[in-house]
C-alpha cells in the first residue's frame, strides 16, 4: 500500500485478497511509529522503507500544471489525525508543494529502530549500488529493491537494470533482490531475473489497466504480462522459472562486477535475437541473446 494512498490502512487491508506491505516515506518519527504499528495490527506483512527522496524532488509535469495535494485524497491512512496532516515535514517529496521545515530522515544505526516498531520485515526500495546494498545486508534488512523511480526523482543516473547484476552477485545470498522501474513488458520480466532478481514490481501499468477498466483492466494487464514472459522464456528454451540464468542476458557494456566490456557491435553481429527494452533518454538497452537450442 503507497504512504499517500487515500485510503486507510485498515480499508485496504479489509478488502485486499493477498498479502500486504505497506510502503514508507520517513519524515517524522511520531507519524512513521503510528502507520507502521496500525500497519502491523491490521495485518500488513512488512514494512517497504522507500530512502531515494531525502529531499523534494515534485513532478514538472506537476509544477506546470500547478497541482498541490489535497489533504483528504492524498492522506487517508492519516483521516483520523489531521493534526499531524497539517505538519509541513509530513508529506511526499514528489508533490510540488511540499517544503518541510527540516528533515530528520534514519540514518543506517536507526534502521534498528524502525524494525523494533514492528518486529515486520524490512525492506529498502530505492537502492542503486552495491556500496548501499551491502549497507542493507550489514543491518540486518530483509530485502531490497532496486529501483530509481524511473528516473523521475534524479534523471541522468544509471538505470536500474545496469545495477542489478552486481547487487544481487553481492547481497543475493544474504536477503532478497527485487527489481522496479521500467518494467512495461514480460520479456521485462525474464531479464530482470535473469541478472538475479527474486520478483519485479510494476507500476504504471497497473494505473494504466485502472484507468481503462477499473479491476478488469489490472486484471488484463497482468495476464498480457504474464502471456508475454511465459512465451519469452519459451523463445529462450526455459520451461520454469528456476531454469532462467544470467547467460540468457548479454549487456551492450560493462555494466557489472567481472564483466569484459562487449561492444554493441559484436553483440548485434551474433546470430542471436536482439531486443530492446529499460529505454530512456541515455539509459539501458538491454540485449537478450537466445540459445542455440532455442534458436
Amino acid at each position: 500500500m503507497a504512504h499517500r494512498s487515500g485510503y486507510g490502512l485498515e480499508e485496504v487491508a479489509e478488502v485486499a485478497p493477498g498479502p500486504l506491505w505497506f510502503q514508507l516515506y520517513h519524515f517524522n518519527d511520531e507519524v512513521t511509529e503510528i502507520l507502521v504499528t496500525r500497519a502491523k495490527a491490521a495485518g500488513y506483512k512488512a514494512i517497504c522503507l522507500t530512502v531515494d527522496t531525502p529531499a523534494p524532488s515534485p513532478k514538472e509535469r506537476d509544477v506546470r500544471n500547478r497541482f498541490v495535494r489535497v489533504p483528504e485524497v492524498h492522506w487517508g491512512r492519516l483521516r483520523d489525525r489531521p493534526d499531524l496532516i497539517a505538519l509541513r515535514d509530513v508529506g511526499v517529496p514528489d508533490t510540488a508543494d511540499w517544503n518541510p521545515s527540516r528533515y530528520t530522515g534514519l540514518t543506517w544505526s536507526r534502521l534498528d529502530w524502525l524494525r523494533s516498531l514492528t518486529g515486520l520485515p524490512l525492506v529498502v526500495k530505492g537502492i542503486r549500488t552495491v556500496e548501499d546494498a551491502a549497507l542493507c545486508a550489514e543491518h540486518g534488512v530483509d530485502g531490497i529493491v532496486v529501483s530509481n523511480h524511473r528516473g523521475r526523482q534524479l534523471d541522468s543516473t544509471r538505470a536500474t537494470i545496469e545495477t542489478l547484476a552486481a547487487i544481487a552477485e553481492t547481497v543475493g545470498d544474504r536477503m532478497e533482490v527485487y527489481f522496479d522501474s521500467g518494467v512495461r513488458r514480460g520479456l521485462d520480466v525474464l531479464k530482470a531475473l535473469a541478472l538475479g532478481a527474486r520478483a519485479v514490481l510494476v507500476g504504471r501499468p497497473v494505473f494504466w489497466g485502472l484507468a481503462i477498466n477499473g479491476e478488469a483492466g489490472v486484471r488484463q494487464m497482468l495476464e498480457i504480462l504474464r502471456i508475454e514472459f511465459d512465451r519469452s522464456m519459451a523463445y529462450c528454451g526455459r520451461t520454469s522459472v528456476a531454469q532462467i540464468d544470467r547467460s540468457l542476458v548479454t549487456l551492450p557494456c560493462q555494466c557489472w562486477v567481472g564483466a569484459d566490456p562487449i561492444p554493441v557491435s559484436t553483440v548485434y553481429s551474433r546470430p542471436r535475437l536482439a531486443t530492446q527494452s529499460f529505454r530512456r533518454a541515455d539509459h539501458y538497452i538491454g540485449i537478450l541473446s537466445l540459445t542455440e537450442d532455442a534458436r
